[in-house]
C-alpha cells in the first residue's frame, strides 16, 4: 500500500467510517498489519463499538511497539481519543506525552488537536486552549482537513466552556466550512452539533435546534450520544426539564452500552441539572453524586468541580440557609473560576450572595466579580435578581429598582430570539422572582402598573409571522386524520376496535406527531414582534370613557391597578387564594349547568360570583362607576367567567392579556374583507346556527358538511372581516396550543392557526372551553395565539357551552354586531341563560 493509499484510508475513517470499517477489515485478512488495525479502531469508535475500536489500537500497539516506534507514536495519537471516550483521560494523556516526544510534521499537530479534547473532558480548560492556539496556524497551512476539523472543534468547545461564545461560534463556525469544503460529512455534523451546543448556551434556541436537526443526520454511536446530551441541555435552559429527561435517559442508555465511559458521567451531570430544573432537588442529588463519583475516577477533576456546583445549587433549592454552605458556595466559585468555569462560577457565587442576604450579611462583594452582559440568559438574569436584593437590603431602592429593570430587558432579549409559543412563557418565567421583587418595590400605581406589563410583555409576542415549514404541515395532517380515528372509537364506547386498529400503537403515534410538531415550531427563526410594555399615560389617552381593571399577583396577595378618569390608582385587594377558591368553585358549578342542565341561577354559581364579586370588583366600584371596562386579569382568573359576576351584568367590558395587548389589538384596522361561517360536524345545533346567520351575512363564505375541512377553514380564514365557528371544542390541558376545533377531517389546532398572515379582525368561537388558556399570564390558547397573531377581537367560552342554547344566543349577538354595536357591547346587550355564561369578547373588545 503506498503512502497516498494509507492517507486514503485513514482520512475515509472520519469521512465514512462504515466504509472504512469493512476496507480495514478486508485489508486485515488479506494480512494487512499495523496501519489496517488503526483504521479499524478509528472507525468502530465513530460507528458506536469503542470498546472493539480499543482492541484494534491495543493489537496495533503491539504490532509497532517492537519494530516501528513512530508506528507506536501514531497509534497511541489515536488511542488518545478512544481512550478518553472510555473515561480513561489519564491513560490517554499519558500516551499523548510519549507520542509528542517521536511525532513531528502534521501527524505532532493532530496529536495536539486530539490532546486538546482530552484536556478539555479532563476539565483543564486553559491548558486545552493553549495546545489548540499553538497548533492551529500549523494545521491550517497544511493538508489534512480532517485534522484542522478536529483542532477547531475542540478548541471551539475550550472556549465555550470558557464563556467566550464569540470566540467559540467563530473556531466552530470555520470547523464546519473546513469539513463542509472537504466533503467530510461526519465532521461536518460533529462540527455543527457543538456549533449548535454552543448557540444555545447564547440563547438562541431555535437556531440551536435548527443545527441539532441537521447535525443528527450524519451521526452514529458516541458522537449521536452527545449531540442528544446537547440537545437535552438546550430544552433544559429553555425551561424544558421533563421533555429533557426522556432524551437524556436514551443518550445515557446508548452511551452506556457502549462504553463511552466519559459520556455517561457528563450524561448524569446533565439529568441533575434536569432534575434541579424541574424542582427535584433529592433527585438531583442523587445525579450529581453519581457524577461527582464517576468523574473521580476517571481522574476529571475539572469536571467534578461541576457536580459540586450542582450539589451547592440543590442544597439551596431544597432551602438551605446556614454559614456552611455560605462558606461552600464562596469556596466553590474560587475553585470553578480557578478551573476556568466562569458561568459555573458567576453562579456560584449568586448562591453565596442570596445565603448572605438571607442571614442578614454583607453580599456586595460576593457579586462584584460576576458578568451581568455575557453568558447564559438564565444566570444574568439570576446577578440582576442579587444585585436588586443586595440593594434593597440596604434600602437603596433607586439601585434595586434599577437592578430589576436591567434583569427584565435581558429577559426581553431572550425572548425575542423565540418563536415558538410556549418557548416564550418559559423564557418569561425565568424572570418570575425577578419581576415579583420588582412589583414589592413599586413605589406608585404607574410603577407597579410598568412592572407588570413588562412582565407580561415578554411572553406576548404582538404577532408571529413564521415561514412556512412543508414537514410541520405534513405532521399536522397526519395528526388530524389520527384523531379523526380516535374521535370514532370513542364514539364506538365500550365496542370492540375497528378490525386492524390498535389503539395503544395509535396513542403512541399521536404523541410522536405531537412531539414533532413542537419540535419543528421550536426551531423556526423568530418572527415575532417582542410585545411592548404599556404606559400608564398611554393607556389613559386610549381608555377614553372606559376604565382599565389591571389585577396582579403578588406573592400570595392580589393587587390592582385602575386606569380611570385619566388617573391611575394601586388597590389592595387582599389574599390571593379567596379568589383562587371561588374561581374553582364557580367554574365547576358552571360546568355541571352546562352538562347536566338545571335551575337558571343555581345557589352554587350564585354565590361564588357574589362572592368573587365583592373580592375583585366591590373595592373599585367607587373609582370604575358604570364604565365600560377592560380587564386584564392574572393566573386562574383568566379561566373566570366574569359576565357572571353581578358587577358586569350588562355592562360592556372586554378581557385582555394585558393593558399593552389590548393598545396593540386596537390598533388592527377593520380589513373591509369577507366573513366566513363555519358548522363542524357532529354539532346538533350546529347547521341551524349558521343558517340563521348567513341571513345577517348573506355573502359569506359558508363551509359546512365535508367541506368544513381544516385546511380550506384555515385558508378562508385569511383576511376575514368575521368569521364564526360553530364546532366542538377541546382545550388541551398542559399542552394549550393543541387545543383544537373539532372538523370535517380532523381538528383545526393552535399550530395550524399560526400560520395564517392576515387573520380575521372579528372571530366568535362557538364552542366548548376554547377561549380557556394555560401557562398563566402567557394566555396560551387559540383565543390568546389569534390575539398575539392579529386578531383584534376575539369571542370564545372559557367554559362547556349548550350546544341548544348558542344559536339563538348568536343570533342576537350578530344581529347587535349588525346595528354597528362594538362586540363589546353587542354581547353585553344579549341577553344569557346560564349555559352561555363563558362567552367573552377579548381582545380590543
Amino acid at each position: 500500500m503506498t503512502g497516498q493509499d494509507e492517507r486514503v484510508l485513514l482520512r475515509m475513517a472520519a469521512r465514512d467510517p462504515a466504509t472504512a470499517f469493512t476496507r480495514a477489515l478486508a485489508l486485515l485478512e488479506d494480512g494487512g498489519g499495523i496501519l489496517p488495525l488503526r483504521v479499524a479502531g478509528l472507525a468502530a469508535k465513530e460507528l458506536g463499538r469503542l470498546d472493539e475500536g480499543l482492541a484494534f489500537l491495543q493489537r496495533a500497539l503491539e504490532l509497532a511497539s517492537g519494530s516501528d516506534p513512530y508506528a507506536a507514536a501514531q497509534v497511541r495519537m489515536n488511542l488518545v481519543g478512544l481512550l478518553t471516550a472510555s473515561g480513561d483521560v489519564t491513560g490517554a494523556l499519558a500516551h499523548a506525552r510519549r507520542a509528542e516526544t517521536v511525532l513531528h510534521g502534521p501527524d505532532a499537530d493532530r496529536l495536539a488537536a486530539n490532546k486538546a479534547g482530552a484536556l478539555a473532558r479532563a476539565g483543564r480548560l486553559e491548558e486545552a486552549h493553549e495546545v489548540a492556539v499553538q497548533a492551529l496556524p500549523r494545521l491550517r497551512a497544511g493538508q489534512d482537513p480532517a485534522a484542522l476539523n478536529g483542532l477547531l472543534t475542540n478548541l471551539g468547545l475550550a472556549r465555550v466552556f470558557r464563556g467566550d461564545y464569540d470566540g467559540a461560534e467563530e473556531a466552530l463556525a470555520e470547523a464546519v466550512a473546513v469539513a463542509e469544503s472537504a466533503g467530510l460529512r461526519h465532521q461536518t455534523a460533529m462540527a455543527k452539533g457543538n456549533l449548535a451546543f454552543t448557540v444555545a448556551r447564547r440563547g438562541d434556541v431555535p437556531r440551536a435546534l435548527r443545527l441539532f436537526a441537521e447535525a443528527e443526520q450524519g451521526l452514529t454511536g458516541e458522537r449521536l450520544a452527545q449531540c442528544r446530551f446537547d440537545q437535552a441541555e438546550t430544552l433544559i435552559m429553555a425551561g424544558l426539564p421533563g421533555e429533557a429527561r426522556p432524551v437524556l435517559t436514551a443518550a445515557l442508555d446508548a452511551a452506556t452500552a457502549n462504553g463511552y465511559r466519559c459520556d455517561t458521567a457528563d450524561g448524569y451531570l446533565l439529568l441533575a441539572h434536569a432534575e434541579l430544573a424541574d424542582g427535584n432537588a433529592e433527585e438531583a442529588t442523587v445525579a450529581a453524586e453519581r457524577a461527582r463519583t464517576t468523574f473521580t475516577e476517571q481522574q476529571r477533576t475539572g469536571w467534578a468541580l461541576l457536580a459540586e456546583h450542582v450539589l451547592l445549587k440543590a442544597r439551596w433549592a431544597s432551602g438551605e440557609r446556614t454559614a456552611v454552605l455560605l462558606r461552600s458556595a464562596t469556596a466553590a466559585a474560587e475553585r470553578l473560576e480557578g478551573g476556568g468555569w466562569v458561568d459555573a462560577a458567576d453562579e456560584a457565587r449568586i448562591v453565596a450572595a442570596r445565603v448572605a442576604l438571607s442571614l442578614g450579611r454583607p453580599a456586595g462583594h460576593l457579586l462584584a466579580p460576576v458578568r451581568r452582559t455575557s453568558g447564559p440568559a438564565s444566570g444574568r438574569i439570576a446577578a440582576w435578581h442579587a444585585i436588586a436584593l443586595e440593594h434593597s437590603s440596604r434600602d437603596a431602592r433607586k439601585g434595586a429598582v434599577a437592578a430589576v429593570r436591567a434583569g427584565l430587558e435581558v429577559t426581553e432579549e431572550h425572548a425575542e430570539v423565540l418563536d415558538a409559543l410556549d418557548l416564550r412563557a418559559r423564557a418569561a418565567g425565568l424572570a418570575t422572582e425577578l419581576a415579583e421583587l420588582g412589583l414589592r418595590l413599586a413605589g406608585s400605581a404607574r410603577e407597579l402598573l410598568a412592572v407588570e406589563e413588562r412582565r407580561r410583555a415578554i411572553a406576548r409576542p404582538v404577532r408571529v409571522r413564521p415561514p412556512k415549514d412543508p414537514g410541520r404541515a405534513a405532521a399536522l395532517t397526519a395528526l388530524r386524520a389520527l384523531s379523526v380515528d380516535r374521535t370514532a372509537d370513542t364514539a364506538r364506547g365500550g365496542a370492540p376496535p375497528a378490525p386492524g386498529a390498535d389503539p395503544a400503537a395509535r396513542e403512541a403515534r399521536l404523541t410522536a406527531l405531537e412531539a414533532k410538531i413542537r419540535e419543528r415550531t421550536r426551531r423556526r427563526p423568530s418572527g415575532a414582534s417582542p410585545g411592548r410594555p404599556a404606559a400608564a399615560g398611554a393607556v389613559a389617552a386610549a381608555l377614553g370613557d372606559r376604565a382599565l381593571v389591571e389585577l396582579i399577583a403578588i406573592g400570595d396577595e392580589l393587587h390592582a391597578v385602575t386606569v380611570a378618569g385619566g388617573r391611575t390608582r394601586r388597590h389592595r385587594l387582599g389574599a390571593g387564594d379567596g379568589a383562587r377558591r371561588e374561581t374553582g368553585l364557580l367554574r365547576f358549578a358552571a360546568r355541571r349547568l352546562a352538562e347536566d342542565g338545571g335551575p337558571p341561577a343555581p345557589p352554587a354559581l350564585a354565590g361564588a360570583a357574589e362572592r368573587l364579586d365583592r373580592l375583585l370588583l366591590a373595592p373599585l366600584r367607587p373609582v370604575l362607576g358604570d364604565r365600560e371596562l377592560v380587564i386584564a386579569p392574572t393566573g386562574v382568573l383568566h379561566g373566570l367567567p366574569w359576565a357572571a359576576l353581578p358587577s358586569l351584568a350588562g355592562r360592556p367590558f372586554t378581557v385582555v392579556p394585558s393593558a399593552g395587548a389590548w393598545l396593540h389589538a386596537r390598533t388592527r384596522a377593520p380589513s373591509g374583507g369577507h366573513a366566513v361561517l363555519v358548522a363542524g360536524p357532529d354539532l346538533q345545533h350546529a347547521d341551524r346556527e349558521i343558517a340563521a346567520l348567513r341571513r345577517l351575512h348573506p355573502g359569506a363564505v359558508v363551509l359546512d358538511g365535508p367541506d368544513a375541512r381544516a385546511e380550506p377553514v384555515r385558508d378562508a380564514l385569511e383576511g376575514a372581516a368575521l368569521a364564526h365557528i360553530a364546532a366542538h371544542g377541546e382545550f388541551h390541558q398542559g399542552n394549550a396550543l393543541f387545543s383544537r376545533l373539532r372538523l370535517a377531517d380532523g381538528p383545526l389546532m393552535v399550530h395550524d392557526l399560526d400560520e395564517l398572515a392576515d387573520p380575521p379582525h372579528l372571530i366568535v368561537l362557538s364552542a366548548c372551553d376554547i377561549g380557556r388558556a394555560d401557562e398563566g399570564d402567557a394566555v396560551l390558547g387559540m383565543a390568546g395565539a389569534l390575539l398575539a397573531l392579529g386578531t383584534a377581537t376575539v369571542i370564545a367560552s372559557v367554559l362547556p357551552v349548550r350546544d341548544d342554547a348558542t344559536p339563538a344566543f348568536m343570533t342576537a349577538f350578530h344581529t347587535a354586531l349588525a346595528t354597528g354595536k362594538t362586540p363589546s357591547r353587542a354581547l353585553a346587550g344579549t341577553s344569557r341563560a346560564p349555559a352561555t355564561t363563558g362567552f367573552l369578547a377579548m381582545g380590543a373588545g
